[in-house]
């Protein structure tokens, strides 16, 4: 067994399809029967509204918080499932459709509808998440299979906000309850353990400072306060999360025959980069982080 140190290159994660291969592959692990035509309907939904292919609303405009970082937090949440599973969870069709099916509409928030022209979808960065339960409330309106199913979305998703925590005593079940902690995880460790995580940073200010999100005074400001947010985001992970970043060790050992968390080992290099970077001066710091020739909005 291979432990985290010279970890392989495992699939291509700038490409949609393969991470979508992936997911794929690893729900049928954690269900061989499962029943994947009404996840890929509304993965087609999806990938669709953030297109601007989607009835009655316009493309995403928000370069942070695109398709790429919800596919990228669709497949955390599969592996995390997996884990899970490998430990001896065990997870009905429906719960797994749930916790898919959320994880492709934590952030559909964003997106503004065909009428909607003043700025982009990062206004709405302090209330994306009550337009995202809106917009699955709207989506699965009149749909039998998730007819009891609205107060389980609202709380799962509710579980990606930074100050939304549902208290465990408010989930319905103890399964739905742990699908929470885990998109809540999953959000995270998608966006934290990218590659382009530290480059996206800057696009990330652009939509705070659009949306009017309080304590940040510039770029620099920002990556220079993702230190800290990484330490408070283990703490989380351990505390507010119940510790379910667990279930990626048990993944990546059945999956890849890695002995390793390949997420966190990532984001430990993204950090330890950054801390790095922020000893340099302002203009030596934007050059270090172009590394991956993105755009700059």
């Amino acid at each position: 067994m291979r432990n985290g140190a010279n970890i392989p290159v495992l699939i291509d994660i700038r490409d949609n399809p393969s991470i979508i291969h992936e997911t794929m592959h690893v729900v049928g692990h954690i269900d061989s029967r499962f029943n994947a035509d009404r996840f890929n309907k509304v993965l087609a939904d999806i990938e669709n509204l953030f297109a601007g292919q989607y009835p009655g609303y316009r493309a995403c405009n928000t370069y942070y918080h695109d398709f790429r970082h919800t596919v990228l937090t669709l497949l955390a949440m599969t592996r995390l499932m997996h884990g899970a599973a490998v430990d001896g969870e065990v997870f009905s069709e429906k719960e797994i459709n749930l916790g898919l099916i959320s994880a492709l509409m934590h952030d559909t928030g964003y997106i503004q509808t065909i009428d909607d022209y003043a700025g982009t979808g990062a206004k709405y960065t302090m209330r994306h998440i009550g337009r995202s339960i809106a917009f699955v409330q709207s989506y699965l309106a009149g749909d039998d299979y998730f007819a009891d199913d609205m107060k389980n979305f609202h709380d799962i998703l509710s579980c990606t906000g930074v100050h939304t925590m549902v208290p465990d005593s408010e989930f319905s079940t103890p399964i739905i309850a742990l699908l929470g902690k885990m998109l809540g995880t999953a959000d995270l460790l998608g966006q934290m353990a990218d590659r382009l995580y530290l480059e996206k940073l800057m696009l990330l200010y652009s939509e705070f400072e659009e949306g009017a999100v309080p304590g940040f005074d510039s770029e620099i400001d920002l990556l220079r306060k993702t230190v800290s947010f990484h330490n408070r985001t283990r703490e989380r992970f351990e505390k507010e999360f119940g510790g379910v970043v667990r279930y990626m060790r048990h993944h990546f050992r059945e999956r890849w025959d890695i002995d390793a968390n390949v997420y966190e080992d990532s984001i430990d290099k993204n950090i330890n980069y950054l801390k790095f970077v922020l000893k340099s001066s302002q203009k030596d710091i934007y050059h270090s982080l172009r590394r991956n020739a993105i755009s700059f909005q």
